[in-house]
């Protein structure tokens, strides 16, 4: 599985993760606190700020489920909504009768745990912990200031509390521990698969030098094995020149590995080189821009001015001329010899003339 899986499975636990914590939140506050709210409507002081209350907690849920309809966060309208669900407990706490704290008149005080969770849902742990211990501080507070601090009152307040702080502080360890162990899968994961791309790539790398080395090896090793057991004298001209033309490839072999922004003008030059060191006077122009070439057809391209760089004898020139749609290789050098060079792909088409002393080669290339 790549990192993007893993972090696609990941956003999916979390969003069902907060699908069932606005579906717990609307159970409690829509369903149980309407409930309890219908059941002791005659005996609040003012049922209207009850009513406000819950009108206030609805909008709060109807906004979440919104948002995770369009798949998006609160954002800007987190604080907003916790300043309206710490509003809403106010004006429904400060309305109760006494001796209703933590009762079922007291609604609210189920649902103001789940509401602020659902508001908080992808905040950092610390700030879920501060908001809940702070909405049961004013629960305490609400009690001891404005209503009968009874010994009664006070032990029905942290009986229910264990549920009412305890239940949603749950559901944020296990937002916080889920959010924790994606990204740690992700990490791992792109890890796993940076490795595992850098083993491909190395791989192929060696395949293909491994194919190149052999396919030298048939034209080259020949060459050495017989100047090293004296068939072939190294004075002789035709040795010479299948010496230089395997010296260019081989610098050109060496040269497909180096990263560079345009690798036929690159190779090229190696290859020039070799005709450089001898004493040739060569001369390299490009004119245009084109696509990267790829290498099978590099080297079809730069075959025909391998062999004339390699067999020249005082001066060459090549010109590379390229655009979106043609890429051609020209190269003119004084050989005495006839010089062909056949591609191995078949997009690439050679024309050769031969005459005076003087070789005209290009090679031409259509990308598709």
């Amino acid at each position: 599985m790549s990192g993007t899986d893993d972090e696609q499975t990941r956003i999916k636990m979390q969003r069902g993760l907060r699908i069932a914590t606005l579906f717990l939140a609307a159970l409690t506050n829509n369903v149980l606190g309407t409930m309890n709210l219908v059941r002791h409507f005659d005996d609040y002081e003012v049922p209207s700020a009850q009513l406000g209350a819950m009108a206030a907690f609805t909008a709060v849920l109807a906004t979440e489920a919104v948002l995770v309809a369009r798949r998006r966060p609160w954002g800007a309208l987190r604080r907003p909504a916790v300043a309206v669900v710490f509003g809403a407990a106010a004006l429904s706490h400060l309305t109760l009768p006494d001796g209703s704290i933590s009762t079922t008149a007291d609604w609210l005080f189920a649902s103001a745990g789940w509401v602020l969770v659902v508001v908080l849902f992808d905040s950092p742990f610390r700030t879920v912990l501060v908001v809940l211990v702070a909405n049961e501080l004013f629960a305490v507070a609400n009690v001891l200031v404005f209503h009968d601090a009874d010994l009664a009152t006070l032990a029905r307040l942290a009986t229910t509390t264990v549920t009412v702080f305890g239940l949603p502080l749950c559901v944020a360890v296990v937002v916080v521990v889920l959010g924790r162990m994606g990204a740690e899968a992700a990490r791992a994961s792109r890890e796993l698969e940076r490795v595992r791309t850098a083993e491909a790539v190395a791989t192929a790398a060696r395949t293909r030098r491994t194919q190149r080395f052999t396919e030298l090896a048939g034209t080259a090793v020949p060459l050495l094995e017989g100047l090293a057991d004296g068939s072939l004298a190294p004075s002789d001209p035709e040795v010479q020149r299948g010496c230089a033309i395997e010296a260019a490839r081989m610098r050109r072999l060496f040269a497909e590995t180096d990263t560079v922004e345009n690798p036929l003008l690159h190779e090229l030059r190696h290859c020039a080189d070799v005709a450089d060191r001898k004493g040739v006077e060569v001369e390299l122009d490009a004119r245009g821009q084109w696509p990267v070439p790829p290498v099978a057809v590099r080297r079809d391209l730069t075959d025909a001015a391998l062999t004339a760089l390699a067999t020249a004898d005082s001066w060459a020139r090549v010109t590379v001329v390229g655009s979106d749609t043609l890429v051609s290789v020209n190269v003119v050098a004084d050989c005495d010899e006839h010089v062909t060079a056949e591609p191995a792909t078949g997009g690439v088409r050679v024309e050769t003339f031969n005459g005076n002393g003087t070789v005209w080669m290009e090679a031409r290339w259509e990308p598709s």
